[in-house]
This record gives structure tokens, C-alpha cells and sequence, in this order.
């Protein structure tokens, strides 16, 4: 297990750096002029300057993102507009401050937001796949494949809204979407973020549950699981031993994937709900023209999404040892 994940990791770095080099490159080399993009709106001359004078516009591409590059591991020196100390992912001339501050400012937001909606769409999707996998052809496998499928037509955009609108301004029954530090009050942390939970989990639930119940279904009709029942094993035991476990692995892989995009930055929830972690930074980035901040943004939903990936393929390992052999 040990090898295998440190192959894991020396290959999600070297992903890491290609990821890097590939999206500095198209941030800096496509624009006209990527000193004034990345300078913001309110840019006047002289920062103009400083911000020429500090991203090394003068010198060649990859002479610039070697010095970022560099910036990772040894911090960097902006001149008049302070240091930027290792790891330095870059300088927010918008903001005037280092990029890795701001969006570690916003991370514990997301990464609430995240894991709340993921355990409730995880136990909620995969649940109602194994009961609707079990009864096969009957009511409650009709219902749970017909709610799916009109959960998965449905936008966050559209169902945060009227949620919002009914169950906090019109009942009252929920409270605005906020976000307070768990650590300084939990209840009010989960009150503030349930509303923003459940609506990612309606979207989320109906394609864990569609998943589950097909690979269930599948994996019921093995001839191993069917083995396993003619030698007189229980149902309970034939199902969790068996079935489940050999069909538990695609959903883990799907799993890490959304909620490595998730952590990355859930960029139309935060939106909706007007919560400020990393997807609002990034399309606050956007409007700004702030194009360090959009580059660290985008560099860390990678690295949320790779190392997550990473996590998937032990456990992955675990539920099926023979791929440890990969």
C-alpha cells in the first residue's frame, strides 16, 4: 500500500506542474497584455508599472514562471508592495495582498459547504440506490428511479432560489444562508449552511442513486454473489459482503471527483446564497481582472481535485485489493 501511494503522489505532482505551467501560460501569454489584466480595474499608472516591474513582463514566458515557480518554494520579493513568503502562489495587486491568504480566508467556507453536502447526498443517494437495486421492478424502485431522474433536470440556480424564497423569507423555517466558524459556533455554523446543503444534495442525490441502484443490480448478478447464495450464506451477509462491496467502487470514484470539484470552488452555489468562499473568489477574480488571483484560484481546485483523487485510490485499494497492482 505504501508504494502504491507514493506513486500516486510523485504522479499527482508531476500533474500538478503541468497543470501550473499549462494555465500560466495561457493567463499570461494570450492576453494583449497580461501586466494590465493582471494590474485589476483600478489600475493606475505608476502600480501599472510596479506590476510590469514585478511580474518580469520584460523577460521570456518561461523565464516568468520559473521566478512564479520559484515564488512556491522561496516566497518573492514585490518591491514597494511587500513580500509575498514561500509557499507565495502569486500577488493580488486588486487586493494588494498575497493570493494563498485570501484563499485560505475563503477555504474553511468551502470546504463546509462541501463536506455538508456531501454527507448528506452521499448517505441520501447511495441509500435509496441499495434499497431501489433490492427491489428490483417493484414500487419502491419505480419511485426512487423517478424522483432521480427529474432530481438530476434540476439547476442550483433554479431550486436555491424558490428554496430560499419559501423556506427562510415565506415560512421561515430555515435560516439565511450564512457562515460562521465552526469552531466559534456549530450550531449556528450548521444553521447557517443547511439550506445551501440540502440544495446540493437534491442535485447530487438523484445521480448517486441512479449509480448505485445500476451497479448493484449488476453486481447482484454475478456469478460469484450468486455462489455465495447457493451456499447458504444470508441475504444480509451475501449483500454488504459481497454485492456491495463490489459495487461501491465506481461510486467512490465519482465521489472523489465532485467533491474535489466541490472543494475546488461551487462557484453558482456560493453565488446563489451569497456565501464568499472559493468559487466567489474566482468569479470575483473574473470581474476584477484580476488575473493572479484567478491563476492561484484555479491552481488549487486542481490540487483540491488531484489530491482527492489520490485519497479515492486507497480507498479504492481497499475495497478491491487488485488494484494495488496498478
Amino acid at each position: 500500500m505504501l508504494r502504491f501511494l507514493i506513486r500516486r503522489v510523485l504522479g499527482a505532482l508531476f500533474i500538478l506542474l503541468i497543470v501550473s505551467a499549462v494555465t500560466f501560460m495561457l493567463y499570461y501569454a494570450l492576453p494583449r497584455d497580461p501586466a494590465r489584466m493582471a494590474c485589476g480595474k483600478v489600475c493606475t499608472p505608476e502600480l501599472l508599472s510596479q506590476v510590469r516591474h514585478n511580474l518580469g513582463i520584460a523577460d521570456p514566458l518561461p523565464v516568468q514562471y520559473m521566478h512564479w515557480l520559484e515564488g512556491i518554494f522561496l516566497g518573492r520579493d514585490y518591491g514597494g508592495l511587500g513580500k509575498c513568503n514561500a509557499p507565495c502562489l502569486g500577488y493580488s495587486f486588486t487586493n494588494r495582498e498575497p493570493i494563498l491568504g485570501t484563499i485560505l480566508d475563503r477555504m474553511p467556507l468551502t470546504i463546509s459547504l462541501a463536506l455538508g453536502a456531501a454527507f448528506f447526498f452521499l448517505i441520501a443517494g447511495v441509500g435509496t440506490g441499495m434499497v431501489a437495486a433490492l427491489r428490483q421492478g417493484k414500487a419502491a424502485d419505480k419511485i426512487a428511479s423517478s424522483i432521480s431522474l427529474i432530481g438530476s433536470s434540476l439547476q442550483i440556480y433554479f431550486v436555491g432560489y424558490i428554496a430560499m424564497f419559501f423556506l427562510v423569507h415565506k415560512l421561515g423555517v430555515l435560516d439565511q444562508p450564512s457562515y460562521t466558524s465552526f469552531t466559534e459556533n456549530p450550531a449556528r455554523w450548521a444553521s447557517g449552511l443547511l439550506l445551501p446543503w440540502l440544495v446540493l444534495s437534491i442535485i447530487f442525490t438523484a445521480n448517486y442513486t441512479r449509480l448505485t441502484r445500476s451497479q448493484l443490480a449488476e453486481t447482484l448478478s454475478e456469478d460469484y454473489v450468486r455462489m455465495a447464495r447457493a451456499k447458504g450464506l444470508t441475504r444480509r451477509s451475501v449483500f454488504f459482503r459481497f454485492a456491495w462491496r463490489g459495487a461501491m467502487g465506481p461510486v467512490v470514484t465519482i465521489f472523489g471527483i465532485d467533491l474535489g470539484t466541490l472543494i475546488g470552488g461551487a462557484i453558482i452555489t456560493e453565488s446563489v446564497f451569497s456565501l464568499q468562499g472559493i468559487g466567489r473568489l474566482a468569479l470575483t477574480a473574473v470581474e476584477a481582472n484580476d488575473l493572479p488571483m484567478l491563476l492561484g484560484v484555479t491552481i488549487v481546485a486542481a490540487a483540491a481535485i488531484v489530491f482527492l483523487n489520490i485519497i479515492v485510490d486507497a480507498v479504492y485499494a481497499l475495497i478491491d485489493p487488485r488494484i494495488r497492482l496498478a
